[in-house]
């Protein structure tokens, strides 16, 4: 995997192969930065990067400038992982925790500007992970809330939905709390 834009750029992050993860392709993170960066101010930005794998799109973000970016997995080797990463590249702004993403959205007392989750696409409960989300104050009330999902998956019944996009095999779904934004057709 591969930083694509800002202080960074060009940087090759080779994750080791025993990681349990399914990075994000570089063709859908370039996508989905494209669109962030129309709406959102990278460097005023704090993030939290649920279900955070190999740190890829925090590494992103950092290399944006963000502000804060928190990481959180339950798997200690990514976590692991993250932090030599992180510490390497001097991305101080990046914090791990090693923790259920249900678990941390519950009992977090911060909030954020963005939140970004790439959960396991077989996972069962991804809706009730929107729901967890979006009913919490852990995402501030102009924020966005971006889901990568498989196509198994639609969003658009909820409330919360604001628009999908999709990348070959990727689909992220965006939402926000409504007050705040008009409903978006699928591009």
């Amino acid at each position: 995997m591969r930083i694509i834009r800002g202080r960074y750029r060009s940087r090759i992050i080779d994750a080791p192969r025993s990681l349990p993860v399914r990075p994000t392709t570089d063709f859908a993170k370039e996508a989905l930065f494209n669109i962030i960066e129309n709406f959102l101010e990278f460097d005023a930005l704090e993030v939290l990067d649920l279900f955070a794998g190999t740190g890829n799109i925090s590494y992103e973000f950092a290399s944006r400038g963000c502000k804060r970016i928190t990481c959180v997995d339950h798997h200690l080797q990514c976590i692991n992982f993250i932090s030599k990463t992180a510490s390497a590249l001097g991305m101080n702004q990046i914090v791990v925790n090693r923790s259920d993403a249900f678990r941390y959205v519950q009992k977090c007392m911060s909030a954020y500007d963005l939140i970004f989750a790439d959960p396991p696409y077989e996972m069962k409960d991804v809706e009730k992970l929107v729901d967890l989300v979006m009913q919490s104050e852990v995402l501030k009330e102009n924020g966005f809330f971006i889901l990568e999902h498989s196509q198994r998956h639609s969003f658009e019944h909820l409330a919360w939905f604001w628009q999908h996009r999709q990348y070959g095999e990727v689909n992220f779904s965006f939402f926000r709390h409504q007050s705040g934004a008009e409903k978006c057709d699928h591009v």
